[in-house]
Protein backbone atom coordinates (compact mmCIF):
# COMPACT_ATOMS: atom_id res chain seq x y z
CA UNK A 1 0.00 0.00 0.00
CA UNK A 2 1.37 3.42 -0.82
CA UNK A 3 2.27 5.64 1.73
CA UNK A 4 -0.28 7.94 1.17
CA UNK A 5 -3.08 5.80 2.30
CA UNK A 6 -1.76 5.17 5.91
CA UNK A 7 -4.11 6.68 7.46
CA UNK A 8 -4.16 6.77 11.27
CA UNK A 9 -8.09 7.59 11.20
CA UNK A 10 -9.48 5.38 8.55
CA UNK A 11 -12.67 7.03 8.54
CA UNK A 12 -10.92 9.95 7.02
CA UNK A 13 -9.74 8.25 4.28
CA UNK A 14 -12.83 6.96 3.08
CA UNK A 15 -14.77 10.21 3.40
CA UNK A 16 -11.40 11.09 0.84
CA UNK A 17 -12.74 8.21 -1.50
CA UNK A 18 -16.08 9.17 -1.74
CA UNK A 19 -17.51 10.55 -4.20
CA UNK A 20 -21.00 12.70 -4.62
CA UNK A 21 -22.81 9.96 -6.73
CA UNK A 22 -22.28 7.33 -4.23
CA UNK A 23 -23.15 9.33 -1.22
CA UNK A 24 -26.51 10.16 -3.28
CA UNK A 25 -26.80 6.04 -3.75
CA UNK A 26 -26.10 5.72 -0.21
CA UNK A 27 -27.88 8.52 1.91
CA UNK A 28 -26.13 7.20 5.05
CA UNK A 29 -22.73 7.23 4.04
CA UNK A 30 -21.90 10.99 5.43
CA UNK A 31 -20.02 13.62 3.98
CA UNK A 32 -18.50 13.19 0.03
CA UNK A 33 -15.07 14.41 -0.74
CA UNK A 34 -15.53 18.13 -1.71
CA UNK A 35 -14.24 20.33 0.89
CA UNK A 36 -11.34 17.33 1.08
CA UNK A 37 -10.80 18.31 -2.83
CA UNK A 38 -10.94 21.94 -2.22
CA UNK A 39 -8.34 21.64 0.86
CA UNK A 40 -5.96 19.13 -1.19
CA UNK A 41 -6.22 21.47 -4.02
CA UNK A 42 -4.67 24.48 -2.30
CA UNK A 43 -2.29 22.65 -0.55
CA UNK A 44 -0.72 21.25 -3.98
CA UNK A 45 -0.68 24.92 -5.54
CA UNK A 46 1.31 26.20 -2.35
CA UNK A 47 3.49 22.97 -2.27
CA UNK A 48 4.48 22.95 -6.14
CA UNK A 49 5.18 26.72 -5.82
CA UNK A 50 7.91 26.36 -2.86
CA UNK A 51 9.05 22.99 -5.06
CA UNK A 52 9.52 24.55 -8.08
CA UNK A 53 10.87 27.96 -6.29
CA UNK A 54 13.52 26.03 -4.65
CA UNK A 55 14.35 23.83 -7.64
CA UNK A 56 14.44 26.78 -10.49
CA UNK A 57 16.32 30.01 -8.75
CA UNK A 58 16.39 31.03 -12.36
CA UNK A 59 13.22 31.74 -13.10
CA UNK A 60 11.20 34.31 -12.97
CA UNK A 61 7.17 34.93 -11.75
CA UNK A 62 5.95 33.99 -15.35
CA UNK A 63 7.58 30.93 -16.03
CA UNK A 64 7.12 29.97 -12.37
CA UNK A 65 3.42 30.05 -12.73
CA UNK A 66 3.33 28.09 -16.14
CA UNK A 67 5.61 25.27 -14.54
CA UNK A 68 3.07 25.00 -11.68
CA UNK A 69 0.21 24.96 -13.60
CA UNK A 70 1.74 22.00 -15.65
CA UNK A 71 2.76 20.01 -12.59
CA UNK A 72 -0.44 19.88 -10.84
CA UNK A 73 -3.09 19.75 -14.05
CA UNK A 74 -5.77 17.20 -14.17
CA UNK A 75 -3.59 14.92 -16.56
CA UNK A 76 -0.91 14.91 -14.18
CA UNK A 77 -2.71 14.69 -10.89
CA UNK A 78 -4.39 11.71 -12.42
CA UNK A 79 -1.57 9.97 -13.13
CA UNK A 80 -0.60 10.57 -9.39
CA UNK A 81 -3.92 9.31 -7.82
CA UNK A 82 -3.25 5.88 -10.50
CA UNK A 83 0.30 5.53 -9.30
CA UNK A 84 -1.10 5.76 -5.66
CA UNK A 85 -3.83 3.39 -6.76
CA UNK A 86 -6.98 5.17 -6.20
CA UNK A 87 -8.51 4.10 -9.40
CA UNK A 88 -9.26 0.95 -7.81
CA UNK A 89 -10.18 2.65 -4.02
CA UNK A 90 -12.40 5.10 -5.62
CA UNK A 91 -16.34 4.69 -4.06
CA UNK A 92 -18.69 6.07 -7.17
CA UNK A 93 -22.41 5.72 -7.33
CA UNK A 94 -23.21 3.28 -10.32
CA UNK A 95 -23.57 5.93 -12.94
CA UNK A 96 -20.42 7.08 -12.28
CA UNK A 97 -18.85 3.56 -12.53
CA UNK A 98 -20.73 2.80 -15.62
CA UNK A 99 -19.56 6.02 -17.77
CA UNK A 100 -15.67 4.95 -16.71
CA UNK A 101 -15.05 6.91 -14.07
CA UNK A 102 -12.46 4.15 -12.48
CA UNK A 103 -10.24 5.63 -15.79
CA UNK A 104 -11.80 9.38 -15.49
CA UNK A 105 -9.10 11.64 -15.51
CA UNK A 106 -11.66 14.51 -13.68
CA UNK A 107 -12.64 12.54 -10.88
CA UNK A 108 -9.08 10.31 -10.20
CA UNK A 109 -7.48 14.12 -10.09
CA UNK A 110 -10.35 15.42 -7.83
CA UNK A 111 -9.70 12.16 -5.53
CA UNK A 112 -5.72 12.45 -5.24
CA UNK A 113 -6.48 16.10 -4.32
CA UNK A 114 -9.10 15.17 -1.69
CA UNK A 115 -6.71 12.46 -0.66
CA UNK A 116 -3.83 15.28 -0.31
CA UNK A 117 -6.29 17.11 1.80
CA UNK A 118 -7.55 14.42 4.26
CA UNK A 119 -3.60 13.26 4.71
CA UNK A 120 -3.04 16.61 5.83
CA UNK A 121 -5.75 16.63 8.29
CA UNK A 122 -4.95 13.56 9.63
CA UNK A 123 -1.06 14.33 10.27
CA UNK A 124 -1.51 17.91 11.22
CA UNK A 125 -1.34 16.93 15.10
CA UNK A 126 1.53 15.53 16.56
CA UNK A 127 1.64 12.77 19.20
CA UNK A 128 0.40 15.40 22.35
CA UNK A 129 -2.31 16.87 20.27
CA UNK A 130 -0.86 19.87 19.60
CA UNK A 131 -1.78 21.49 15.87
CA UNK A 132 1.47 22.32 14.34
CA UNK A 133 3.75 21.78 11.14
CA UNK A 134 3.33 18.55 11.42
CA UNK A 135 0.93 17.73 8.54
CA UNK A 136 1.94 19.92 5.79
CA UNK A 137 5.33 18.78 6.36
CA UNK A 138 4.61 14.86 6.09
CA UNK A 139 2.48 16.10 2.93
CA UNK A 140 5.34 17.78 1.27
CA UNK A 141 7.41 14.80 1.98
CA UNK A 142 5.18 12.60 -0.27
CA UNK A 143 4.15 15.20 -2.85
CA UNK A 144 8.25 16.18 -3.80
CA UNK A 145 8.32 12.15 -4.84
CA UNK A 146 5.62 12.58 -6.91
CA UNK A 147 6.85 16.07 -8.97
CA UNK A 148 9.99 14.65 -8.56
CA UNK A 149 9.07 11.27 -10.82
CA UNK A 150 7.74 13.76 -13.43
CA UNK A 151 10.23 14.17 -16.41
CA UNK A 152 11.53 17.94 -16.97
CA UNK A 153 10.54 17.49 -20.54
CA UNK A 154 6.72 17.23 -19.68
CA UNK A 155 6.57 19.46 -17.25
CA UNK A 156 8.08 22.86 -19.80
CA UNK A 157 6.11 21.16 -22.96
CA UNK A 158 2.68 21.28 -21.03
CA UNK A 159 3.63 24.93 -19.81
CA UNK A 160 4.37 26.03 -22.98
CA UNK A 161 0.22 25.66 -23.59
CA UNK A 162 -1.45 26.84 -21.11
CA UNK A 163 -4.15 28.67 -22.22
CA UNK A 164 -4.99 30.49 -18.67
CA UNK A 165 -1.17 31.58 -18.41
CA UNK A 166 -0.83 32.69 -22.41
CA UNK A 167 -4.02 34.84 -21.73
CA UNK A 168 -2.28 36.26 -18.28
CA UNK A 169 0.63 37.45 -20.31
CA UNK A 170 -0.76 39.00 -23.12
CA UNK A 171 -3.08 41.48 -20.65
CA UNK A 172 0.48 41.82 -18.72
CA UNK A 173 2.37 43.00 -22.15
CA UNK A 174 -0.84 46.07 -22.71
CA UNK A 175 0.53 47.07 -19.09
CA UNK A 176 -2.50 46.02 -17.12
CA UNK A 177 -1.65 45.06 -13.70
CA UNK A 178 -4.95 43.69 -12.46
CA UNK A 179 -4.68 39.71 -13.72
CA UNK A 180 -7.72 38.13 -14.96
CA UNK A 181 -10.27 37.14 -13.03
CA UNK A 182 -12.42 34.00 -12.95
CA UNK A 183 -16.02 33.44 -12.12
CA UNK A 184 -17.00 29.20 -12.79
CA UNK A 185 -20.52 27.90 -11.69
CA UNK A 186 -21.74 24.50 -12.55
CA UNK A 187 -24.84 24.54 -14.88
CA UNK A 188 -26.17 21.04 -15.01
CA UNK A 189 -25.03 17.48 -15.78
CA UNK A 190 -25.19 14.34 -13.06
CA UNK A 191 -22.95 14.51 -10.22
CA UNK A 192 -20.55 12.11 -12.17
CA UNK A 193 -20.07 14.03 -14.91
CA UNK A 194 -20.93 17.90 -14.07
CA UNK A 195 -20.76 20.50 -16.41
CA UNK A 196 -19.63 24.32 -15.55
CA UNK A 197 -19.30 27.37 -17.80
CA UNK A 198 -16.40 30.15 -17.14
CA UNK A 199 -16.20 33.47 -17.76
CA UNK A 200 -13.11 35.88 -17.28
CA UNK A 201 -12.71 39.36 -17.02
CA UNK A 202 -10.18 41.89 -17.27
CA UNK A 203 -11.16 45.27 -15.18
CA UNK A 204 -14.64 43.91 -14.52
CA UNK A 205 -15.07 43.92 -18.79
CA UNK A 206 -15.98 40.04 -19.94
CA UNK A 207 -13.19 38.81 -22.09
CA UNK A 208 -14.17 35.39 -23.24
CA UNK A 209 -16.33 32.47 -22.13
CA UNK A 210 -15.74 28.79 -21.59
CA UNK A 211 -17.49 25.40 -20.66
CA UNK A 212 -15.90 21.87 -19.35
CA UNK A 213 -16.46 19.02 -17.11
CA UNK A 214 -14.53 20.75 -13.95
CA UNK A 215 -13.93 24.14 -12.94
CA UNK A 216 -10.30 24.60 -14.15
CA UNK A 217 -11.15 23.16 -17.71
CA UNK A 218 -13.98 25.59 -17.89
CA UNK A 219 -11.42 28.29 -17.42
CA UNK A 220 -9.08 27.21 -19.23
CA UNK A 221 -11.67 26.97 -22.24
CA UNK A 222 -12.73 30.54 -21.17
CA UNK A 223 -8.80 31.74 -21.75
CA UNK A 224 -8.69 30.36 -25.01
CA UNK A 225 -11.88 31.85 -26.20
CA UNK A 226 -10.34 35.33 -24.68
CA UNK A 227 -6.98 34.38 -26.32
CA UNK A 228 -9.18 34.07 -29.94
CA UNK A 229 -11.40 36.78 -29.45
CA UNK A 230 -8.31 39.40 -28.71
CA UNK A 231 -6.38 38.10 -32.33
CA UNK A 232 -9.56 38.74 -34.15
CA UNK A 233 -9.82 41.84 -32.87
Amino acid sequence: MHKLLEFDDPKLLRRALTHRSYVNEHPGEGEHNERLEFLGDAILNFLSGEYLYEKHGEKGEDELTRRRSALVDEKQLAKFAIEVGLNSRMLLGQGAKLDGGYQNPNLLSSTFEAVIGAYYLDKKSDITGTIGITGITKVSEIVKGFFDSVPENIVVSRSNVDSKNRFQELVQSKGITTPPIYETKQIGGPSHAPIFVATVFVNGIEHGTGRGRNKKEAEKDAAENALANTISR
